[in-house]
């Protein structure tokens, strides 16, 4: 079994729990009186860092939220206070991909930068990746933070790095196979878009030498359907790895694959609430994953509410790692779901179903209201040499998960947008 810290990722539960509360109270002791935006907070609160003692005190500390930090690179511009040092102290800027707004800007320092290459050692580490690899990069590098510190990661490891910007989908499929590549990194979308692309040109996918997919940047390495489409079409085992711009790469899959998402708690501290009340939630229970990194010192976040949805499961994993699990990986947004006709619907959910469907290449969720009723439409892009009445099993199949029936249409080839990194396929047009 492959580790990147074989003596913290089998730590014994509590003394992982001492680990992090060290880790804790000597950020906030680095932070009290030099980051202002958090100390602010924490004066506003009535908090010191001396008063927290355990982790049961860290509820003591107020949340903080996402739209909190965009208002205050807004008004502070244009990196905001959450810098717990002078800007001469930091080395790399990169953002959020900014799908849903203005991106956020992330300052590291050069401390904060080898974390996040530790934190992606384990990602990497996690899915059997050792020096003996060959890491393939299949994206274009610029200010989205994206796989920057997949690379970093596997400097750690000592596995060579083959960046794949600068080349179309082709090129890459190609250089893949000049250099040996064995382990992939890309988003689970575009993985899906490299086999289209190889269906279309001939490229003999058989011919790479790839034994693991490892995927980021949006959920789909842990639906079901589309891990199985990417496994079966890159011959390789795909696995899943959760993080954001803002906190960094939080959490990875194992190679025993028990269901879920490590999440790597040597450097991160999980809460998981209820969305709505703010309380918090028993293991084995769905809610809003709040997250404290405790390496970040130039860019803390401390009880970030993510949005996004997990499962807790402490039990123990066959891999040996003592960390918990998020059962399922990140199981949607709780911004995500739209109520269709009294019915809740996750994207994550109809993209399971739609991935059974081997013709399907691509597809577009739109809901929309017509004549004061909400309607879903599902535009599908089939394979050459697919059958188009598959669109009607699919809208059998979704009626029996959703209880209403989508309307499902065949758009033809080469209508539907391909996307190299985050793809945007859910719509939501209410508008009268």
């Amino acid at each position: 079994m492959a580790y990147f810290d074989q003596t913290t990722e089998t730590l014994p539960r509590k003394q992982l729990a001492g680990l992090q509360l060290e880790k804790l109270q000597a950020m906030m002791t680095e932070l009290w009186g030099k980051n202002r935006f958090y100390s602010d907070k924490w004066k506003a609160a009535g908090v010191e860092p001396r008063d927290i003692r355990s982790l049961d005190d860290l509820v003591r500390l107020p949340l903080t939220t996402k739209s909190e930090l965009m208002e205050d690179q807004a008004a502070n511009g244009p990196f905001g206070t959450n810098l717990t040092y002078p800007i001469e102290h930091y080395t790399r800027l990169h953002q959020t991909s900014g799908t849903t707004g203005v991106p956020l800007k992330v300052l590291d320092t050069a401390e904060s930068w080898d974390w996040w290459a530790k934190c992606w050692a384990h990602v990497l580490a996690g899915s059997g990746v050792d020096a003996s690899d060959r890491v393939f990069l299949a994206f274009a590098f610029g200010p989205f933070i994206g796989f920057w510190a997949a690379l970093e990661g596997a400097r750690k490891l000592g596995a060579v790095m083959i960046p794949g910007g600068g080349r179309d989908s082709l090129q890459r499929l190609e250089l893949m196979r000049e250099t040996g590549a064995t382990v992939l990194c890309c988003t689970p979308t575009y993985a899906l878009r490299l086999a289209e692309v190889a269906r279309e040109h001939g490229f003999d996918m058989r011919s790479l030498a790839m034994k693991s997919t490892v995927h980021a940047g949006e959920p789909g390495a842990n639906i079901p359907s589309t891990k199985q489409r990417i496994e079966e079409a890159w011959s390789a085992k795909c696995f899943d790895h959760a993080g954001a711009s803002e906190i960094g790469a939080h959490s990875f899959e194992c190679e025993k694959q028990p269901g879920g998402t490590h999440l790597i708690e040597s450097e991160f501290i999980a809460e998981v609430i209820d969305p709505k009340t703010g309380e918090a939630v028993k293991p084995g229970e769905r809610g809003e994953l709040v997250i404290t990194n405790l390496g970040r010192w130039g860019f803390p976040l401390i009880r970030y509410r993510t949005g996004d949805l997990v499962e807790v499961n402490l039990d123990p994993c066959s891999c040996g790692r003592t960390f918990m699990r998020f059962q399922g990986g990140i199981l949607g947004r709780a911004d995500d779901m739209v109520t269709v006709r009294g019915v809740n619907v996750f994207p994550a959910g109809v993209e399971n179903i739609i991935r059974k469907f081997v013709e399907v290449d691509e597809f577009r969720i739109t809901v929309s209201k017509v004549k004061h009723m909400d309607e879903m439409d599902i535009e599908v892009e089939l394979c050459e040499g697919a059958d188009p009445a598959v669109v009607h099993s699919i809208a059998e199949r979704l009626d029996s998960m959703l209880a209403f029936r989508p309307r499902v249409h065949n758009v033809g080839r080469n209508i539907l947008p391909r996307f190299d990194m985050k793809a945007k396929r859910f719509h939501v047009n209410r508008a009268a």
